[in-house]
C-alpha cells in the first residue's frame, strides 16, 4: 500500500494530488522533488506507480520478484537500490530479514519496504523537522534511509554479540550446560547478518569511489563515507563473530569428546572391577563333582569347618579393592 507520498521544496512538506500531474510540474521548472512510500504494495499499486514514473523495467522486475541481493544499479535515467533490512527478535534470538528498495530518478524518489523490519516513518520525520535534512533532494532520502538500516544493523550487532558472550561463558564455564544446536543457531544468524551486511559494504563502496560519489556535494560524500565506515566496522564484527563461533563450536565438541572419554573410562574401569567375581563365581559356579569350595574343611571344636565359600568371597573382595584403588590412583575413577 501507499503509507505517504509529499512534494518536499526547500525542506518543507506540499501535498501531492496526480503523480503524473506534479512530476510534470516538478520537470518543468518547479522546485522540489516527489517522495513515495509503499509498503508491501499490491501489483496495482506498484503498476500504478510505474506507470507515472516510468521506472526501468530491469529495476522494477527485481521489485517484483523481491529477494534480491542488496546493491547500487544505475541506469541511464534513475538509480535503483536494494537495501536488506534486518529484525532482532528477542524471544527466539533469530534475525529476520526484509528489504528496503529505493527508485531515484529525475525529481523523484519511491522508497519500498518489504516485511516489518525497519520501518521508515521515522526517518521520513526526521529529515522533515531537521534543518537542511532535504538541501540535497533525493540524495538526502537515499542517505537517511541508509544511514537508518545501517544504525539498525549496529543494534543487530549488539545484540548478537550478548548472545556470544551468553554462549562462551556456558560452554567455557558449565560444558554441561552449553548446547551445540543454540550455538549452530547463532552461527546460522550471524551468517544471515553476512549475507545482508557484505555486498552492502561493496556497492557503496563502489558508489562512492566510481559512481555518484564524485559529483555528489561534499557534506553528502562525507555523510556517505560515515555510513561506509559504519558498515565496515559491522563487517568486521561480523567475520570475528564467525571465527569466534567456530572456535567456540569446536571447543564445545571437544569437551562432549573429553566428557565422554571420561565416561568411557569410568565405565570400562567399573567394568574390570566387576569382572573379577564373574570370572570367579562362573568358575567356581560349574557343577563339576569334586569343588574344592565344597569339600575344603577344618576341624574347630570338635566340628568341622568349610571354609571353601569364604575364602573364594575374601579373595574376590580384595581383588575388587585392589582393582579400585588402583583406578582411582590412574584418574580413572
Amino acid at each position: 500500500m501507499i503509507v505517504d507520498q509529499a512534494i518536499y521544496r526547500d525542506g518543507r512538506r506540499h501535498p501531492c494530488g496526480d503523480l503524473g500531474a506534479d512530476l510534470d510540474a516538478l520537470r518543468t521548472g518547479a522546485e522540489g522533488f516527489l517522495w513515495i512510500g509503499l509498503k508491501d504494495p499490491s501489483d496495482d499499486e506498484f503498476a500504478l506507480v510505474n506507470t507515472e514514473l516510468h521506472l526501468h523495467p530491469l529495476a522494477v522486475e527485481d521489485a517484483v520478484k523481491g529477494n534480491q541481493r542488496a546493491k547500487i544499479e544505475r541506469y541511464e535515467t534513475s538509480i535503483f537500490v536494494v537495501l536488506k533490512t534486518l529484525r532482532y527478535i528477542d524471544s527466539t534470538s533469530d534475525i529476520e530479514t526484509g528489504e528496503v528498495m529505493l527508485f531515484i530518478g529525475d525529481r523523484f524518489v519511491v522508497t519500498v519496504r518489504q516485511g516489518e523490519a525497519n520501518p521508515l516513518d521515522g526517518v521520513r520525520h526526521r529529515l522533515e523537522v531537521e534543518e537542511g535534512g532535504l538541501q540535497h533532494g533525493p540524495m538526502s532520502v537515499l542517505h537517511a534511509v541508509m544511514d537508518s538500516v545501517v544504525d539498525n544493523y549496529r543494534a543487530v550487532d549488539s545484540e548478537i554479540k550478548q548472545d556470544l558472550d551468553n554462549i562462551e561463558a556456558v560452554v567455557f564455564g558449565d560444558a554441561a550446560e552449553a548446547d551445540a544446536n543454540a550455538i549452530y543457531r547463532l552461527k546460522r544468524e550471524v551468517q544471515e547478518f553476512r549475507r545482508a551486511s557484505g555486498p552492502l559494504t561493496d556497492a557503496v563502496s563502489s558508489f562512492i569511489e566510481h559512481g555518484l560519489g564524485a559529483s555528489l556535494h561534499a557534506d553528502l560524500r562525507h555523510r556517505f563515507r560515515d555510513v561506509q565506515d559504519h558498515l565496515r566496522q559491522v563487517g568486521d564484527h561480523v567475520d570475528s563473530y564467525d571465527r569466534l563461533l567456530t572456535d567456540i563450536l569446536s571447543a564445545h565438541l571437544s569437551g562432549v569428546s573429553v566428557k565422554q572419554n571420561e565416561d568411557m573410562r569410568k565405565i570400562s574401569a567399573w567394568v574390570a572391577i566387576a569382572a573379577v567375581p564373574t570370572m570367579v563365581a562362573g568358575i567356581f559356579g560349574m557343577n563339576f563333582e569334586h569343588m574344592p569350595e565344597l569339600t575344603a574343611s577344618v576341624g574347630i571344636g570338635g566340628s568341622e569347618f568349610y571354609y571353601g565359600y569364604p575364602v573364594t568371597l575374601l579373595f574376590m573382595a580384595s581383588v575388587c579393592t585392589a582393582l579400585y584403588r588402583a583406578f582411582r590412583r590412574s584418574g580413572w575413577l
